[in-house]
């Protein structure tokens, strides 16, 4: 029998995905250059060339079995170790090899951390706006995904909401900063106030509710912005990282979980999650990704033309009218949409060619969502674009 769940996904399915889509096919009618494409949050730079030059030298190895064959189940511990070693340098926390599980990228972390920590039944909060897949990635567990309204002001954390919203049944607090969709860094007053409330609550249920900080954006930081490391500020943190923007690597699917050296369980969580792989088939991320990535574990691609085109978007949109919080760090912008319908707002933005994701599957409705890491000639030609949306509404 066809399991019926999956099968009802099928007519649920992403909206980010659906609308690329759309843009492909329209692009072979008009041609791709009068496509402005803000839907998918896919890296337009270059990979750092020390990245291609290792994974041309794996490639042409006397000793194609260490580079081709399975790895260990919890990643090659080179690897891990230079990670490990990374993480301690940049940030002052004692990672070693014990405490990293090398993934399919930040999926494949979340995936394996919810599963660690939280059993059928269990509750977990996140912050809107948040990205449409932690429905599925939670759900999927067994555990139960549940969204705390957000502060439009800054979208900063809802304290007061989160507050009413912790109960017994939180075994974990999945966050994401620098933040999809929004832009928006968590400041240190923040982080420092989230942690504070998480052990108070620890205290009170007498069980750990573990901080589960989804960091893809890590590197995406701009000038003036301070993004806090969130582990140093909780002990049952486990962090879940992804090279896809960092070094523009998304198809490659790499990635890791760190899990907080402070936490009593880190090491027999990295090791629970070497068979959590054999129940969901994970089974590693190719060993040639993994040795190839450690020779960059410290570098990025380079990331600056993102804040580039950040403020040509934010200077023009907020002078045309939109009300915009200025991202401090990703490539996306949460525009408020100029009719309370944003799905109907991104439908008439079809009209010019452009490419918008509404907020509703976000948790944030009214808003839509620009990913604008495409190139920046294309960004400055776009702006007639959102022009003409714009006095469409006057």
């Amino acid at each position: 029998m066809i399991a019926g769940e999956y099968k009802q996904m099928l007519g649920q399915k992403s909206v980010i995905r659906e609308i690329a889509e759309y843009g492909a096919v329209r692009a072979k009618e008009i041609g791709s250059e009068n496509v402005f494409d803000y839907s998918l949050g896919n890296p337009s730079v270059p990979v750092p060339q020390a990245f291609t030059d290792k994974l041309v030298e794996l490639a042409q190895s006397p000793n194609p079995a260490a580079v081709h064959g399975y790895s260990p189940s919890l990643g090659i511990d080179s690897v891990r170790e230079k990670i490990a070693a990374s993480l301690e340098r940049r940030f002052g926390i004692a990672y070693r090899r014990e405490h990293i599980f090398m993934t399919t990228g930040a999926a494949g972390a979340i995936a394996h951390a919810l599963r660690a920590v939280t059993v059928p039944g269990d509750e977990v909060l996140t912050f809107a706006p948040y990205f449409p897949e932690y429905v599925p990635y939670v759900n999927k567990t067994g555990a139960v995904l549940r969204v705390v309204p957000a502060d439009t002001e800054n979208f900063q954390i809802n304290f007061s909401e989160f507050k009413k919203m912790l109960t017994a049944k939180t075994s974990a607090v999945l966050i994401n900063t620098p933040n999809n969709p929004s832009g928006a860094v968590y400041s240190e007053d923040t982080i420092r106030k989230l942690a504070e409330i998480l052990q108070e609550k620890e205290r009170e249920f007498g069980h750990e509710i573990y901080l589960i900080s989804d960091e893809p954006y890590r590197e995406i930081v701009f000038q003036g912005v301070n993004a806090p490391y969130v582990a140093k500020y909780h002990p049952n943190s486990i962090t879940c990282y992804s090279f896809s923007k960092s070094l523009s690597l998304p198809g490659e699917r790499i990635g890791y979980i760190a899990v907080n050296p402070a936490c009593p369980d880190a090491e027999l969580i990295v090791n629970m999650c070497g068979q959590i792989s054999r129940g969901i088939g994970h089974n590693c991320p190719p060993s040639i990704i993994q040795l190839a990535v450690a020779e960059v574990v410290d570098m990025t691609a380079d990331l600056s033309v993102y804040e580039t085109n950040m403020n040509i978007l934010y200077d023009a949109l907020t002078d045309m009218g939109f009300s915009v919080v200025k991202p401090g760090g990703t490539f996306y912008m949460f525009p408020k949409a100029l009719e309370k319908d944003a799905v109907a707002f991104c439908k008439k933005a079809l009209d010019y060619d452009l490419l918008l994701v509404p907020s509703d599957t976000f948790g944030c409705p009214g808003y839509f969502r620009i990913a604008y890491c495409i190139p920046t000639e294309k960004v400055q030609r776009s702006l007639e674009a959102f022009r003409k949306l714009a006095d469409a509404y006057k």
